[in-house]
């Protein structure tokens, strides 16, 4: 099956006032037709970089694309001009926005803005939009959805303003979905909503998703296919069953360690095993050397490391010189 998104070698740099930095290095991944793919790491390793360059909206300046290919449904974007990318936002591919409250428009009523992405992607009339405002509103699972399309945005809940971006993200039925930390903030009821409405929805739609996220317990919830990134590199990439049950590289142990693990207090004590912790922090991105960027925080880390490690392995690739192949 032909991807619908390939994304190769994809390098994007930006300039700053320690000189030109490297913040994607090299990114390659391919979306298939009605799968998720969970891209994971931690704030600062290059995820939403990744989302802003497919969507075409990196700012230049200070951001450079330096490299590399974007092709959705075999067109190359890197090179579109920008009246083909305003058709292709929000009408072939969609993005949900990290924090929905600076996203929506505080002086506009919730029903307007979703009906304004309508009426461009598909030239519907001003009264026809509203209907089907109205009608996205109740899919996402808002109630009175004709009350609440005359809502401001400070007048929803969290989770609320969350769905709304869901009911514009979905409202042309696009081909990608591209959800930015889709339940940061929420509570897990409200997350465990959202993953649900987005199942549905893609289960209805055939939408593929890109779901980014820093949390490995939305990776097992939501994930078909996983790319671990961390400081600007994929570093990891598979199965997110492969991934979970044998991950390959010391930080993807790392951050499935950090799950709380409820079901494995000691029988003796009733108490829970302490998390496990990842020590230190991603590196500044005009700091990186030439060697393994984790390594200053992996407690594998050898000589070999002083040179960066390349992606390796198929189906399940790592990038990591300990790493063999063998089941961790």
């Amino acid at each position: 099956m032909e991807p619908l998104l390939s994304v190769k070698d994809l390098k994007i740099e930006f300039d700053t006032r320690y000189g030109r930095v490297t913040a994607l290095d090299g990114a390659s991944f391919d979306i298939h037709p009605g799968e998720t793919l969970g891209v994971v790491g931690e704030s600062g390793c290059g995820k939403s970089i990744t989302a802003l360059a497919i969507m075409g909206l990196i700012p230049s300046p200070p951001g450079i694309l330096a490299g590399g290919s974007i092709k959705y449904q075999g067109e190359e974007l890197t090179t579109a001009p920008e009246q083909r990318l305003r058709q292709l936002r929000g009408g072939e591919i969609s993005m949900i926005f990290q924090e929905p409250m600076t996203s929506l428009n505080p002086v506009f009523k919730v029903g307007d803005q979703i009906a304004e992405t309508i009426m461009l992607h598909q030239g519907s009339s001003k009264d026809e939009a509203m209907d089907k405002a109205v009608e996205l509103l109740r899919v996402v699972g808002i109630p009175e959805p004709t009350r609440r399309a005359s809502s401001y945005p400070h007048e929803l809940s969290g989770g609320m303003r969350q769905r709304v971006m869901i009911a514009i993200a979905i409202s042309c039925q696009p081909q990608i979905l591209i959800a930015d930390e889709p339940t940061t903030a929420l509570d897990v009821t409200v997350q465990a909503q959202i993953f649900e409405l987005m199942r549905e929805i893609q289960e209805e739609f055939g939408v593929a998703i890109m779901m980014i996220t820093h949390d490995m317990g939305a990776i097992a919830e939501m994930a078909d296919r996983v790319a671990v990134m961390y400081a600007g590199k994929i570093i990891e990439e598979g199965k997110a069953d492969d991934i979970l049950d044998f991950p390959g590289h010391p930080y993807t142990k790392g951050l499935i360690g950090c799950i709380p693990a409820l079901g494995k207090a000691s029988a003796s004590a009733q108490t829970l095993p302490p998390l496990a912790e990842i020590p230190g922090v991603v590196p500044p991105l005009h700091l990186l050397g030439k060697g393994c960027a984790f390594a200053d925080r992996c407690n594998e880390a050898h000589d070999a490391c002083k040179v960066s490690p390349q992606l390796k392995g198929s189906p399940h690739a790592v990038a990591c010189h300990a790493y063999r192949g063998d089941v961790a």
